[in-house]
């Protein structure tokens, strides 16, 4: 018979063996890198990171809440989620798409291994490659959708992906139930573009000139100038693409123009995070520096917050 100690031992040794092998189990999990089936995105916290943290954004954070929001409750998606984000650097593209990521999964690790994000600039820079390039993001994503279903792929700088290269994955972006034995319905496509920003800020500021509220701006003429825009668009990844043809993206999302009051919002943000006390005479100091076009009325930041933190480390 064992003692008390050795039985509490062998107690022990056993559930840990069992929290192992259970494939939903919280601490195989937290030790090794596993793909949680159920959804654990939490809707009320990405609206709040979103509200708290993306600022100017309106438009953008109200389709993407929709988007998830009708994906992450279908038990058996019938098609990928797929969105394409579009606008002038420094808008929030990245920063959403990242916060979307950082909810999509509870845990660090397994959060290295689910997401996986495309720098056209790194990982397709040679033209004459394109060919290969397609075998390998077709055979990537097939095989990690198949390892986990719930994979998030964000794929950036698309205005300078080679033409054509993005087509290689219409066959995973459709409404079928599953291509070649795995099932696609879960996994989310994030498309992040320079593309169409200059159309966006020119509706804007036809909007302010002509005294509308930007709030007033119209989102379905605004996605449907979008996907046209881009689809003519030589400096546009989607360029004559068949994701467009096919209509197989789901959201056109316009990032608008930044104003003073936003980067004012973005450079409080900024003080806060490296640690610094808020200083109104600097944010204003670094807002105005920032707000430059058009240079007549100088309504917009050109750079977004993309240097913001710079100026606040200076």
């Amino acid at each position: 018979a064992l003692d008390p100690l050795s039985t509490s031992v062998f107690m022990g040794g056993a559930a840990v063996a069992w929290q192992l092998l259970s494939p939903d189990s919280w601490l195989k999990c937290s030790l090794l890198e596993c793909c949680n089936m159920k959804d654990t995105l939490n809707l009320s916290v990405i609206k709040m990171d979103l509200d708290r943290k993306v600022f100017g954004q309106h438009l953008a954070i109200q389709i993407v809440l929709r988007a998830l929001s009708a994906n992450t409750h279908s038990k058996r998606p019938r098609k990928p989620l797929v969105m394409s984000f579009h606008g002038w650097t420094g808008t929030g593209k990245s920063f959403v798409s990242r916060i979307i990521a950082e909810n999509l999964y509870q845990l660090n690790i397994p959060r290295r291994r689910f997401v996986h994000h495309f720098s056209t600039v790194l990982h397709f820079p040679h033209l004459s490659h394109v060919h290969l390039y397609k075998e390998q993001l077709q055979n990537w994503i097939r095989g990690n959708v198949s390892a986990c279903p719930r994979s998030l792929f964000i794929f950036s700088e698309m205005d300078q992906m080679p033409h054509g290269l993005i087509d290689s994955i219409t066959p995973f972006l459709g409404y079928h139930e599953e291509t070649d034995g795995v099932y696609y319905g879960k996994a989310i496509f994030l498309f992040l573009n320079n593309a169409g920003g200059d159309k966006i800020t020119e509706i804007a500021l036809d909007y302010w000139r002509r005294l509308k509220r930007r709030e007033d701006i119209p989102v379905k003429k605004l996605q449907l100038l979008l996907s046209e825009e881009i689809f003519r668009n030589r400096n546009s990844g989607f360029f004559h693409s068949q994701l467009i043809q096919k209509n197989l993206i789901d959201y056109f999302i316009p990032f608008l123009p930044l104003e003073y009051t936003h980067v004012r919002d973005c450079v409080r943000e900024e003080l806060r995070m490296q640690g610094h006390p808020e200083d109104e005479d600097l944010i204003t100091e670094i807002a105005l520096a920032m707000t430059d076009y058009p240079s007549e009325e100088r309504l917009y930041s050109s750079k977004g917050c993309k240097t913001v933190a710079s100026r606040v480390t200076l």
